[in-house]
């Protein structure tokens, strides 16, 4: 696990804890609830902002990588404040086949259960969850702003899952 922010009053889950419940909406407005995807692993990905450069450049990443993904049975859901309005343009733009989802209302408060909530500047911090398919957490970084995360990193915790 790789923490290179702590925002002030907050806490990441850990490695080992039950990955906190939520329900939002995605970019069609269609709710998407955590818990109803046990049984597969899903990768949480938080970013700051649709459209912005370092989120884009990451999420495209992973859009041309997604059947690394899914080979690994894993969901991608990638978490911003923005609204689902922003969000659909932007998967449209981009061509994303995985969720965006709008933590927008009440304004980041999955991101805060998450420990990655900037009130400051109003935004998710760059947080990543690899959740098992028993809702475990088995892997966690968070970059500061600006900082990219690793694809690389995501595919090795993917493995870690299959063989344990």
């Amino acid at each position: 696990m790789t923490s290179a922010l702590a925002v002030v009053g907050q806490t990441v889950p850990a490695v080992g804890e039950l990955a906190p419940d939520f329900e939002l909406v995605n970019q069609f407005g269609e709710p998407v609830r955590l818990s109803s995807l046990r049984g597969q692993n899903v990768v949480l990905v938080f970013y700051p902002f649709a459209f912005s450069g370092v989120c884009t450049g990451e999420l495209c990443e992973i859009r041309d990588n997604l059947t690394a993904f899914e080979d690994a049975r894993a969901t991608v859901l990638a978490v911003s404040v923005d609204s689902k309005f922003s969000l659909r343009a932007y998967a449209e733009k981009e061509s994303y086949g995985f969720d965006l989802l709008a933590d927008f209302w009440p304004h980041g408060a999955v991101a805060s259960a998450y420990g990655v909530f900037d009130p400051e500047s109003g935004m998710a911090g760059r947080g990543t969850f690899i959740i098992d398919a028993a809702g475990t957490i088995r892997y966690v970084v968070v970059n500061p702003r600006g900082q990219a995360r690793e694809l690389a990193d995501y595919q090795d915790a993917l493995a870690g899952l299959e063989q344990s």
